[in-house]
């Protein structure tokens, strides 16, 4: 929205301005260019599952801080399937387990992605701060970020489509994360997107939305920067003192 906007954007306006902030999602980033075009190394594959990973399990946390500050007890009952989706429930495998599942078809052991050895400083700071953002802000706001699931399932399907030709050697198992989230993200970006346009009416909400969702968008985005640096350039944290991974796996 334009600083001199002072009126509020009509509803399909407003939502099609949230679309297209599509235009910096980070299936644009030259690492996932690299991953859906076959250029990506073995090494880089696993790099990106590794630390991928501590994005992965830090997300029903950040729904439960929505949960948590959330009074409407009928967005609680449908938020609440996220965590389920990623957590598992009785009888059923959830996203995380998904995960690890994919960290072995690519060649990882479960420990070491368990044990986070091989989480970049720049990932566990971008990761960190999205949750960090959730248990402060609002929970419509918070449930604004989660709207790059707008763009997520054409990143999910350019790797059903193109990765089991371009790497023949990741095991056909890892794949059932990407085709579970195929429809997750669409039932939940349906909730999360009503939400918005419904509690978003005034110019000082619908930009602030905005630029929630672009906030999200930074941190995705600066999470390749920090593996881009790692995997591509060969300069990973203190690369100029030592070869060993001695930053921190958490405080």
């Amino acid at each position: 929205m334009n600083a001199k906007v002072t009126t509020a954007l009509r509803r399909e306006d407003f939502e099609k301005a949230l679309r297209a902030k599509g235009a910096f999602y980070h299936i644009h980033h030259p690492f996932h260019r690299a991953m859906y075009s076959g250029a990506c190394t073995p090494e880089q594959i696993r790099g990106w599952v590794a630390n991928r990973y501590y994005y992965q399990i830090n997300i029903p946390l950040k729904d439960a801080a929505i949960l948590a500050n959330c009074p409407d007890a009928v967005v609680r009952r449908s938020w609440l399937q996220r965590i389920l989706d990623h957590d598992g429930e009785e009888g059923l495998t959830g996203g995380i387990e998904a995960w690890l599942q994919l960290a072995e078809a690519v060649g990882l052991t479960r420990e070491e992605v368990i044990d986070q050895r091989h989480v970049l400083p720049g990932v566990r700071f971008a990761v960190d701060a999205y949750l960090n953002f959730a248990r402060r802000a609002t929970w419509q706001e918070a449930a604004c970020s989660s709207l790059t699931e707008l763009f997520a399932p054409e990143i999910h399907q350019s790797r059903l489509d193109r990765w089991p030709a371009h790497y023949p050697w990741i095991e056909e198992s890892g794949y059932r994360y990407f085709r579970k989230r195929l429809s997750e993200a669409r039932r939940d970006v349906e909730h999360g997107l009503e939400i918005t346009l419904e509690h978003c009416v005034t110019v000082e909400q619908q930009r602030r939305a905005l630029e929630v969702l672009q906030f999200k968008l930074d941190i995705l985005w600066s999470m390749l920067d920090a593996m881009s640096m790692a995997y591509v350039h060969d300069t990973p944290p203190y690369h100029t003192v030592t070869d060993k991974q001695v930053w921190h796996r958490g405080l």
